[in-house]
């Protein structure tokens, strides 16, 4: 924890009241503290610094502004939130940031009043925002809501539908738009090239030139000119966009002025109707090590803060997930011209920085745009390609309707490369992904496969590819067992399970990251194991060859129980009309909290000593143990 000492006003703040009685000045100073408050905090605990630093002085201004909470803020995706978590009653405990037990790394109703809005995914703030302010006006409540989104959250389609509902209603509604020219990845699209193609117009050139002709003997007049011509491109462009839309369009304004940033936010505080605030401001700013590499240090571990390095931690000789699909994507595209690499915003995540150096004209970013991503490689897939989304699990909930409607019907032969699946850690229950197995394995033509292992994850891959239609591949977030990757791609025959361990009695039946400590429970109890490899097509005579030599089946999975992968077995069962006493393990059904990912297997009893506990407990009682949700027995 910091010593309060340290920084004499932002301590006396224990509530966004006790600042509003601050002068100017004192409200500067207070950005000083807060920021070097933000940077040694975030140095002990990581998380996201760079988004945060840059809305210091607008969380300032807006809190003292605005009469928070009765005035609600609603904020985009949340990396930018740890000054607004400050300032409203938390500094003492942002040391607990994203740990279990302490503070959320992003907005959460049940922390704070002060977090009008759960968020973890973008593009949300505007609709919220907007319900809120169509609210206060069904009960004749007085207050202002404001919604801040950054300009790549601005890409996704939910903002313009949001924006596009807002103008036709006519809602008292402010949005700032946080422009800081840089979302997770680089921001991409055609919204960012407008209004450089407005500078570059006939029209615009033309009036240019003309413009200069008549002040070229005004030279005052002309350095006015051409420092105007600089803002041309904020002003002119933007403001047509929004007007169109209904919005009155205000700025651009600098995001770090805070004397004339509290001076627009106050005279929009008396204007009503939907508003819009362009506010400029820099990713990182005031952090020396922040400002020249905004992406590195966008979410950090624990660092140095005084030379911006991360703290050194043991390294681990095994590849990441997210780098044995790298590498698999840029091997099979050096060998077929037909692969395409699809993300939306998640370039590094997702580990295609290498593949978009080698093959820039097979790589495509659609920006915050998840549904169009699957979409994009639908009509891909129709012409010959053989386009690779790669996606989060939890931002593939997203894209539900287009994987069904668009790829699955079609049976078009698109692979994901589904990653963070299962538990994630820090950043909690909005980017767990918890449920792909139960929303993937009902759908008709799709493949869906787990691996035990880094090496089979690259051979899972491949078969993704060859298969003649969709298939995806789920894998958890950082390292596996630390199995040997190799450089030979083979083929698994679809829908074919692996026996790891034979015993007898008992048979446990694992699906992806937990067939490693099934393995080693298995070994303990003398019990068989499979690695079912398979959750969509399942291996229906190895289950019932299983079913009929042992007595009692424990299906183990990293996904929700309800409708998961266990449930496949149960069903399976059920058509071959196999009696077996069952008992499904997996995630509860409840949301897991933030914290370190082993912290959260543990407290589902899903790391290796709650799988054993649980085991013994049914073998021994047969009771229903914490993580496991029923036992089924098919007639």
């Amino acid at each position: 924890m910091l010593d309060s000492a340290n920084f004499p006003l932002l301590r006396t703040i224990q509530q966004p009241e006790d600042l509003r009685e601050f002068s100017a000045k004192q409200l500067e100073l207070l950005a000083v503290e807060l920021r070097s408050y933000l940077v040694h905090s975030v140095a002990q605990t990581g998380g996201h610094l760079g988004a945060s630093l840059g809305t210091v002085e607008l969380t300032i201004a807006l809190h003292h502004v605005f009469n928070t909470p009765h005035d609600r803020i609603v904020w985009d995706v949340g990396h930018q939130t740890y000054p607004h978590k400050i300032l409203t009653g938390r500094r003492e405990l942002m040391h607990t940031m994203r740990k279990k037990g302490g503070l959320a790394g992003f907005p959460k109703r049940t922390e704070s009043e002060y977090d009008t809005f759960g968020v973890g995914h973008s593009s949300t703030s505007i609709s919220a925002a907007l319900g809120m302010a169509l609210a206060a006006k069904l009960k004749q409540e007085s207050r202002k809501v404001i919604a801040v989104i950054g300009d790549g959250a601005l890409t996704a389609g939910m903002a313009f539908e949001a924006l596009n509902d807002a103008g036709d209603e006519k809602a008292d509604l402010l949005v700032i738009l946080n422009d800081n020219d840089m979302s997770i990845s680089p921001n991409v699209g055609a919204l960012n090239k407008y209004l450089t193609r407005i500078l570059s117009s006939r029209t615009y050139t033309e009036a240019r030139e003309s413009g200069k002709r008549i002040l070229r003997h005004l030279p005052p007049v002309m350095g006015l000119a051409k420092r105007t011509e600089e803002y041309m491109k904020r002003i002119v462009a933007p403001a047509t966009i929004f007007k169109e839309l209904g919005f009155q369009y205000f700025g651009p304004v600098d995001g770090h002025d805070l004397p004339n940033l509290v001076k627009a936010l106050s005279n929009l505080n008396a204007i009503k109707g939907p508003l819009l605030l362009h506010a400029i401001t820099k990713k990182g700013k005031g952090y020396k090590f922040a400002e020249e590499d905004a992406l590195a240090l966008h979410s950090v571990t624990p660092f140095d803060p005084e030379t911006g390095k991360k703290l050194s931690t043991a390294k681990c000789s095994s590849p990441t997930y997210t780098q044995v699909f790298g590498t698999w994507l840029c091997d099979m595209a050096a060998k077929d011209s037909r692969i395409i690499g699809i993300t939306p915003a998640m370039r590094e995540g997702s580990g295609l920085v290498d593949f978009e150096q080698k093959f820039p004209e097979r790589y495509f970013d659609v920006g915050i745009a998840e549904q169009h991503s699957v979409t994009l490689a639908a009509g891909m897939a129709c012409e010959g390609m053989k386009p690779v989304v790669a996606i989060y699990s939890t931002f593939m909930q997203r894209a539900y309707d287009q994987i069904v409607h668009d790829v699955a019907i079609q049976n078009l032969p698109v692979l994901f490369a589904i990653d963070r699946a299962g538990l994630v850690g820090p950043d909690g229950p909005t980017h767990a992904g918890s449920y792909d197995y139960s929303f993937m394995r009902c759908l008709p033509n799709m493949v869906v496969m787990a691996p035990a292992d880094e090496n089979e994850c690259r051979q899972m891959l491949y078969t993704g590819f060859k298969h003649d239609g969709p298939a995806a591949v789920r894998y958890p977030r950082g390292t596996g067992p630390g199995a040997e990757v190799q450089q030979q791609m083979k083929e698994i025959p679809i829908g074919t399970a692996e026996l790891k361990e034979q015993g007898s009695r008992v048979a446990l039946l694992a699906f992806g990251s937990m067939v490693s400590a099934a393995v080693t429970v298995g070994r303990e109890i003398n019990a068989t194991v499979v690695n079912m490899r398979f959750i969509l097509p399942l291996d229906e005579e190895l289950i019932k060859q299983i079913a009929t030599t042992h007595d009692t089946l424990i299906t183990i999975e990293e996904n929700t129980i309800s409708g998961g992968a266990g449930s496949a077995i149960n069903e399976c069962l059920h058509r071959l009309d196999q009696q077996s006493r069952v008992l499904n393990i997996g995630l509860p059904q409840e949301y897991s909290d933030h914290g370190e990912r082993d912290e959260l297997l543990a407290d589902c009893q899903l790391d290796e000593a709650g799988v054993r506990h649980q085991i013994e407990i049914f073998l021994n009682t047969a009771s229903v143990p914490h993580a496991a949700e029923v036992i089924s027995v098919t007639q």
